[in-house]
């Protein structure tokens, strides 16, 4: 269950009473006036009648005739327009929805001179995406491997254009789920595409939409309602509208299925299809989401990554993920939030210089926390330590929050430090059981009431919701999931130093003899019991708990907690026993991405020893001479993914040497692999364990890498099966392919196959080069090619004892529908004519698109030639550069090749004829095509030529000469 987005106004789910209820008689009157024009006025604002008229089609307008009955309106005090019953409801639905999502509250649900959306938004970074599986990482894990991301792996949506369908896709999108970890963004972005909607700015070919918050429909789990009176409940204005009838484009937005209380059941056979029929509501947002109901209907579902999947993927259209701010993105926020330049460059570079802080900006709701914090300390001038780490920012936090509330006019019914304690022991016991909402018998049950929590709402956000005709229910939660986990550690921190007691230990349920081991703990007690409760979680929902928890155990932190408590119990601990814990835990811990919590661990402990010895390693270049511990690989890890620069290469040659071998480095480094782009393994004695560790990081969640080279390895047949299982996992991206040299035999190359034939494949590019395959081999791989699911563009087979078998291959592969197949290198085979014959044939087919041929060194004589000059003058010719290096053309088969220059149907621009025995006569053909007209030729490569002066002289003339296109010309 997520903790409520908060970055917005005040907080998207908050009481939907402005919405529900009609609007008062002081602000509304209605009179008969034919005679006004057709313009409503809302709180002095004039809006047009375009306002509602959301579409130019008859279908979707929203103004009925003119017989149909008209009302005259009066806002305050003004008479502007004669509307029927169902525009009138249409504009205040309208009207309600501008003034409830104009003001951004950033934090807190009852902010006092909230901002104006328009002036503070800062747009968000939005991809489109792909469901993935459940991650059994902590979501602030999540985001610090987001931020290693180059942007330019991913095309941008912006919030407003999530319906609106990419550039070559087709198919329209009526169900869009946005996923976002907690606070990263995605309930402000709902607020800035209703506010557009509403002021007319974007998607003006819907008419209405209604935001269902689940974590209101959850208040009405056990009714029984139709899709008609769910609506009026949330929206009674729709009682003089008919929303089942085609006049209306609505979009329905459910934000926070993570917060869902309902079952709901895909799999149930109950069908609905009007809106006036009555069933559980979980029934029928069911039949909504489907499109049982309202077909036409658009639908827009918010989720954290966790909930995701309670929407099963055929009722989803497109899956876009909130990512947040990316770095300039943050530096807009600031600037854009503090209003004192000077101040807000000052807190940028602060932020900047605390890698941990820095990538937490990621997340919307803690930029707004370190502006809070950081604007008053460095404005004011407090004295005291800037925050550096995670745990000191917090806890800035909660005093500043915990002053606000003391600076408000409040009775005094409950001391601070009490409350603390009580929102403390709400915020841990809801944590262990994973829950981020919660509701008044939570609340009673750590002694806390209602009316305490609302003064308290810098730290808990109350949200009221007073319905009609059901009973009125309440749901708390935390303003973001780090601060009650922050609160829940401080809780933890307080009941070893106030009362000795190990929070971890319950003493209800303990037996006698445990009531002495959890009364009487030590500080390493307790930290060894939260680092195992951590290690054991299977989503690391307690990494944060644990780092904010060793935080505090440092006297810098203590001393700011007297600022906030008047008794914080004495600690004179010594946290060497933690540190030498945790170190042996990373030790032993086999799993180098489940000890990167630690090493955060021990940087909010502040031993950096293992980090810095590593650091040192790695700027004296010994890295790859070192026999490292297996600590020494976790601290390498943690360093590499931690580190500014962006994982775009992993080199594979530096961190190898006498004391590494590659599949080891591999296997140790594998999270870093994971999160790279490129994957350099070239020339570094890879072999079948180290292809299994690669295998596994090409089916990671998400996959990131995009080109791997593993040349000069000796991968073998087996090595290769494994990678090909790695490409058929639905994970993988991987795009580019480089197996030169690799021991590729036929075995492998049916391996291949089946995985260019799997559903999806994103390979585009494989390079199979010096590799015996021979015709057997080509002949499997081709099978591939030609299955509609392959994509790939680029094929190199350069030495691989092709012959006029393959080449018949090949040719059936690029005649194939469809064919992606636009480079194909076959240098250093011995094709023969008969070869060439039925590789032109292919050319000359009208599925063909190859642009790129490579026949260096292929043993083409003037029977080749002429077949290569047929294919330039086919209809359509795609061919746009022909590499014959190498081969005895001479004169007569360079004659023959510029016939097919000459043609106009020609389109080569590249011209490869390096030791091809070409002379004067051979120089003058070149000539004559490059004057034709027209001629595309705009590279020419002469190289290793028998060519005189005045040859040269020739052909220099026409390049850069305006007539003619060539530009680059090499003798």
């Amino acid at each position: 269950m997520e903790d409520k987005e908060t970055f917005s106004d005040e907080d998207f789910s908050s009481e939907f009473s402005g919405i529900s209820r009609s609007l008062d008689s002081k602000h509304v009157s209605m009179k008969s006036d034919r005679s006004k024009n057709n313009i409503l006025t809302f709180d002095g604002k004039d809006i047009s009648t375009d306002l509602w008229h959301r579409s130019n089609s008859p279908k979707h307008s929203a103004i009925k005739s003119e017989a149909s009955m008209k009302t005259s309106v009066i806002f305050n005090g003004e008479n502007k327009s004669n509307l029927s019953d169902s525009q009138l409801a249409q504009s205040i639905i309208i009207s309600n929805l501008v003034k409830k999502f104009e003001r951004l509250s950033e934090g807190t649900a009852k902010q006092e001179n909230p901002t104006l959306l328009n002036e503070i938004y800062t747009e968000l970074y939005i991809t489109e995406s792909e469901r993935g599986e459940i991650s059994n990482e902590h979501e602030v894990r999540q985001i610090e491997k987001q931020s290693r991301r180059a942007a330019t792996e991913d095309t941008p949506i912006k919030c407003n254009d999530i319906f609106r369908p990419l550039p070559g896709q087709e198919e329209p999108i009526r169900t869009v789920l946005t996923k976002g970890v907690a606070g990263i963004g995605k309930t402000v972005s709902v607020q800035k595409l209703i506010l557009d909607w509403a002021e007319g700015k974007e998607n003006q070919d819907v008419q209405l939409i209604f935001p269902l918050p689940f974590r209101e429909i959850n208040l009405m789990k056990d009714k029984t309602l139709s899709l008609s009176d769910l609506l009026h409940v949330f929206y009674p204005e729709t009682k003089d509208m008919e929303i089942s009838s085609d006049e209306y484009k609505v979009l329905f937005i459910f934000d926070g299925l993570d917060e869902c209380r309902l079952s709901l059941d895909f799999q149930s056979d109950v069908r609905l299809c009007d809106v006036s029929e009555s069933a559980s509501v979980d029934v029928l947002l069911m039949n909504l989401i489907v499109g049982n109901l309202l077909p036409s209907a658009l639908i827009w579902i918010t989720s954290r990554p966790a909930a995701a999947d309670l929407i099963p993927s055929e009722c989803v259209h497109r899956v876009t993920e909130v990512r947040g701010f990316n770095d300039p993105q943050k530096e807009e926020y600031f600037r854009k939030r503090i209003s004192d330049q000077s101040l807000a460059n000052t807190i940028i570079s602060h932020l900047k210089s605390s890698r941990s802080l820095y990538i937490m900006c990621h997340i919307p709701v803690f930029c707004w926390i370190s502006a809070a914090v950081l604007e008053k300390m460095l404005s004011e001038a407090e004295s005291g330590e800037i925050p550096k780490t995670l745990t000191q920012m917090y806890t800035h936090f909660l005093i500043l929050q915990t002053n606000i509330k003391q600076e408000k006019d409040y009775e005094n019914t409950v001391k601070d430090e009490d409350m603390i304690l009580k929102l403390g022991k709400l915020a841990f016991q809801q944590l262990v059981k994973g829950n981020l909402i919660f509701y008044e018998e939570d609340l009673r049950e750590c002694g806390i009431e209602e009316t305490e929590a609302a003064v308290y709402s810098g730290l808990c956000t109350q949200i009221f919701r007073e319905e009609f005709g059901l009973n009125q229910g309440k749901v708390f939660c935390f303003v973001h999931l780090s601060i009650q986990e922050h609160l829940a550690a401080l809780y933890a921190h307080l009941s070893l130093m106030k009362k000795n007691r190990n929070v971890f230990i319950t003493l209800s349920s303990s037996p006698l003899k445990h009531l002495k081991k959890a009364l009487n703990v030590s500080p390493s007690e307790l930290h060894k019991r939260a680092v195992e409760k951590a290690l054991k979680s299977k989503n690391g929902h307690l990494d944060l708990f644990l780092r904010f928890l060793l935080g505090l155990s440092l006297e810098s932190n203590q001393t700011l907690l007297r600022e906030l408590l008047t008794q914080t119990g004495s600690c004179s601990y010594n946290n060497e026993e933690t540190v030498k814990y945790i170190k042996q835990k990373i030790k032993r811990n086999r799993s180098p991405e489940r000890s990167i919590n630690l090493f955060h661990c021990l940087n909010e402990l502040g031993d950096d020893s293992l980090i810095q010895e590593i650091q040192d390693y790695l700027k004296s270049g010994k890295i790859k001479e070192t026999k490292l511990s297996s600590s020494q690989w976790s601290a390498l890890v943690y360093v590499l993914l931690t580190s500014e620069q962006k994982m775009d290469v992993f080199k594979l040659k530096l961190f190898i040497g006498s004391q590494n071998t590659a599949d080891e480095v591999l296997q140790k480094l594998l999270p870093v692999v994971k999160e790279s782009k490129l994957v350099q393994l070239m020339d570094c004695g890879v072999t079948y364990e180290g292809c299994a560790a690669l295998a596994s990081a090409l089916k990671s969640n998400p996959s990131h890498m995009r080109n791997m080279n593993l040349s000069l390895n000796k991968v073998g047949a087996s090595g290769v099966k494994l990678l090909s299982d790695g490409l058929k996992d639905p994970h993988c991206k991987l795009e580019k392919l480089r197996l030169g040299k690799c021991g590729v035999t036929d075995e492998a190359c049916a391996a291949l196959a089946s995985a260019l034939r799997s559903n999806p494949s994103h390979l585009t590019e494989l390079d199979l080069s010096l590799n015996k395959l021979g015709d057997s081999g080509l002949n499997l791989l081709s099978d591939g090619l030609k299955d509609p699911h392959c994509r790939l563009e680029t094929l190199r087979l350069s030495d691989c004892g092709v012959t006029d078998e393959g080449c018949a291959a090949l040719t059936s592969a690029l005649r194939s529908n469809p064919s992606h197949l636009k480079e194909l290198d076959l240098s250093m085979n011995k094709l023969g004519a008969s070869g060439l014959n039925l590789l032109s044939d292919g050319l000359k087919d009208p599925l063909c698109i190859l642009e790129i041929l490579r026949l260096s060194y292929c043993g083409v004589t003037d029977e080749g030639c002429a077949a290569l000059t047929s294919a330039l003058r086919s209809i359509p010719s795609h061919l746009r550069e022909l590499d014959v290096s190498g081969n005895e053309l001479e004169d007569s088969g360079v004659n023959l090749l510029t016939a097919g220059l000459k043609d106009p149907i020609c389109k080569l621009e590249i011209l490869r004829l390096s030791d091809c025995g070409v002379t004067d006569e051979g120089c003058a053909a070149l000539a004559s095509a490059l004057r034709s007209n027209p001629s595309h030729l705009k590279e020419l490569d002469l190289t290793g030529n028998k060519l005189r002066d005045s040859d040269v002289k020739l052909l220099s003339a026409l390049k850069d000469n305006p007539p003619y296109k060539l530009e680059m010309l090499k003798f």
